[in-house]
């Protein structure tokens, strides 16, 4: 189809198989075809590449997308190909001549969508060359990274002001799934965006269950987590190098297919991990956040952070890496205070000036707070991004599992008094083991064994206390010298509480368990597991993406497979109704996945279900014969069955392959008999050439259900 007549919902069918925009998609798409500048904050898996991609489609010159990554722009390319939309990238993994190949293809007007790093769009003799393109759009990918306040400063994107410098026409879309208010006034003025319009799409990801749990046997609890979501892809975050090596051998180790992932490793090797996990052949990858910024993996199912983040900011994004087709997925912070005296030694020890340093901080409180808080997790990260949520989520640890609160002022005042009484000299660890009455070495030569409150809370366990301190920190009892090697000292209500003139009200520490399976997935698919289908669909999958060497969510995502499980079309007309499949996939890998969809019987009832009462329905007998048809028998067998003539049978053959049933006519027909009798049917009469006619122009040569399979496909190939 000529791009002048494509618009943008028929792009959004044709190319990508989707019905409906997804919210502000579709007043993004037409501001930038009135070419208009826009700044887009969506998060991730929120829809963003599809606001400049169909615009591309549908304007008639080309289109220009920055993207930091090699791997990035490489996801994105393979995606583009897969749904027949012409798309290239130019970086430094390819040789001289294939990028002269590829400008080449440019100038000739081939490629629809070019991506390119900063630094290269920036060159020179790229400059030149685009001078020669008729450029409709630039798109700027994480344009977030264009801000020295934001949480991936690259330098290389503040010069990118030069496109609007040099091209002042051409309208600019820059992209980002994190930035706060400060953030984006920076992207609109460094890139020089005229009167641009910003889109501000919900943060809300409620496919995506928040929970926090205590950093304590953590490896042992990250393989429960595993067990309980078995065959599923996820990420595990580690703040370093060594912790990801680590973690990855003791899963591996354990049996779990698992590998590592640091910039600290080779160019090399980090390709070859990262295309592992990409292709479904790991199910494990535990990495530093060097990793993921360059991964469109819709099919990861988890993420867990196995130390604490630096900032929400950061947090957002790496959560956001799960769930990205829109199916349930879940997200496990481990706590535990000693990464916030990690991180901060990290900020501390890093040469930036002071006024920084403090906005990191800040942002590292916000993140403790987040970690440490009894209210609706959502409501708190939404807050973070400037947006309300009228209700609690009903999705994160503390809506699953409220906590009861008592009354902790005895509890408060034996802190207090131990911290008075150690002259606000220890830290947390050593107050506890004081509280509980250790013997310990370093307790008994200081003398602490000698003090009134020694002993005084042998009752509690040592995390109880932890938990208990640390929420008399969040409230202002006790307070962290970070400046006197975390000593803790009295808070600004620590008088009014030791003279009995304010409660205290602590919530209950109690141990939370592992997110299980995700129940809306087991409800979805309850069936289909029975049936084994989702599986045999993914084998399938996997098997089309290895032989062209892609990963396997650029064939389908999960949530393509999971209606394809539910709905069980019969025909490619059926299948082209499913969302995720477009008309270059359907002609693609359409016939196998029917061809194993028509292979299952019918989905069993699942459990809790009410019978229905069995309506009387008129016998399909096309589809009888179909089912027995694809369970192997032959059709004289099925003729014999149904106690049928095999003209019958044979009738309804062709009758299904006109639906598109994905029969394969050529094990009744060879090519060749095929193309004699479609070549002779315009000698005899066309359309109109009667079976008879054909049988006696070959004088009987060919039977009578070889002529009418002809005259099917001559007919069809002429609609």
């Amino acid at each position: 189809m000529p791009s002048s007549v494509l618009t943008p919902e028929s792009v959004l069918k044709q190319y990508f198989g989707y019905d409906t925009y997804r919210p502000m998609q579709q007043e993004i798409i037409y501001e930038l075809l009135q070419g208009k500048d826009v700044l887009v904050l969506m998060p991730t898996g929120g829809g963003k590449s599809i606001c400049y991609q169909v615009p591309a489609m549908v304007m008639p010159g080309i289109t220009i997308v920055v993207s930091p990554l090699i791997a990035l722009m490489k996801d994105q390319v393979e995606s583009l190909l897969s749904n027949g939309i012409p798309a290239a990238y130019l970086n430094s993994s390819q040789s001289g001549q294939q990028q002269s190949d590829i400008e080449n293809e440019c100038l000739q007007g081939v490629i629809k969508l070019l991506y390119i790093s900063p630094e290269k769009l920036l060159s020179q003799g790229f400059q030149a060359l685009l001078k020669k393109l008729p450029i409709d759009l630039f798109a700027i990918d994480e344009a977030h990274c264009i801000s020295g306040w934001g949480h991936d400063f690259r330098p290389e994107y503040t010069q990118l002001n030069l496109l609007k410098q040099n091209f002042p026409g051409i309208p600019v879309v820059a992209l980002t799934a994190t930035a706060d208010k400060l953030i984006r006034q920076d992207i609109v003025e460094q890139l020089g965006l005229q009167a641009a319009k910003v889109f501000v799409s919900s943060f809300d990801r409620k496919n995506l269950s928040l929970t926090v749990l205590p950093g304590r046997n953590k490896l042992t609890q990250v393989m429960d987590f595993l067990d309980a979501h078995k065959g599923q892809a996820g990420i595990i975050y580690c703040l370093s190098r060594s912790n990801t090596e680590q973690v990855a051998e003791k899963l591996t180790g354990s049996g779990y297919k698992a590998g590592y992932y640091h910039a600290g490793m080779s160019s090399r090797d980090r390709s070859k991990v990262q295309e592992a996990f990409l292709k479904d052949d790991i199910q494990v990858i535990c990495a530093t956040i060097a990793f993921g910024m360059g991964i469109d993996k819709s099919n990861v199912r988890w993420v867990i952070h196995f130390n604490l983040p630096k900032n929400m900011e950061s947090y957002y994004q790496e959560i956001g890496r799960a769930g990205r087709d829109g199916l349930p997925a879940a997200t496990v912070l481990f706590y535990s205070f000693r990464d916030v005296i990690a991180w901060r030694e990290i900020l501390n020890s890093k040469p930036e000036d002071e006024k920084r340093v403090e906005l990191q901080m800040a942002r590292l409180e916000r993140m403790q707070q987040y970690a440490e808080a009894y209210l609706c997790r959502r409501r708190i990260l939404l807050n973070y991004f400037s947006e309300q949520l009228t209700q609690d989520c009903q999705n994160c640890d503390i809506c699953k599992n409220p906590r009861s609160r008592f009354d902790g002022t005895i509890l408060a005042q034996k802190a207090l008094s131990a911290v008075i009484r150690l002259q606000e000299s220890v830290t947390m660890g050593m107050l506890i083991d004081v509280l509980r009455g250790s013997r310990s070495a370093q307790i008994v030569e200081k003398g602490y064994d000698k003090i009134k409150t020694y002993g005084a809370g042998a009752d509690l366990k040592t995390n109880e206390w932890r938990d208990y301190l640390q929420q008399m920190v969040n409230t202002g009892i006790l307070e962290v010298a970070y400046h006197q090697k975390y000593a803790l000292h009295r808070g600004v209500l620590s008088q009014r509480i030791l003279n009995g003139s304010q409660q205290v009200w602590l919530v209950k520490s109690e141990p939370i368990g592992i997110p299980k399976q995700n129940e809306v997935i087991s409800k979805q698919s309850a069936a289909s597991v029975k049936e084994h289908l989702l599986d045999k669909l993914k084998i399938i999958r996997k098997r089309l993406a290895d032989s062209q060497n892609v990963p396997p969510y650029i064939v389908f995502n999960d949530h393509t497979l999971s209606e394809m499980v539910m709905k069980r079309p019969k025909n490619r007309e059926q299948l082209l109704r499913i969302s995720g499949i477009g008309q270059h996939k359907l002609d693609m890998y359409g016939d196998a996945f029917l061809i194993e969809i028509n292979k299952f019987p019918p989905l069993q009832r699942l459990k809790n279900e009410p019978k229905k009462k069995p309506a009387k329905e008129k016998i399909d007998t096309y589809q009888l014969t179909y089912d027995a048809f694809i369970k192997g028998y032959h059709l004289e067998e099925i003729a014999k069955q149904r106690e049928l003539s095999i003209t019958t049978i044979q009738t309804h053959i062709i009758t299904l392959w006109m639906k598109d049933y994905p029969i394969d006519i050529y094990s009744f027909i060879s090519a060749q008999e095929l193309q004699i009798l479609c070549e002779a049917i315009p000698k005899i009469n066309g359309l109109e050439t009667k079976s008879k006619e054909l049988f006696d122009y070959f004088r009987e040569k060919y039977d009578y259900f070889k002529i009418k399979i002809a005259l099917s496909v001559y007919a069809k190939k002429l609609k």
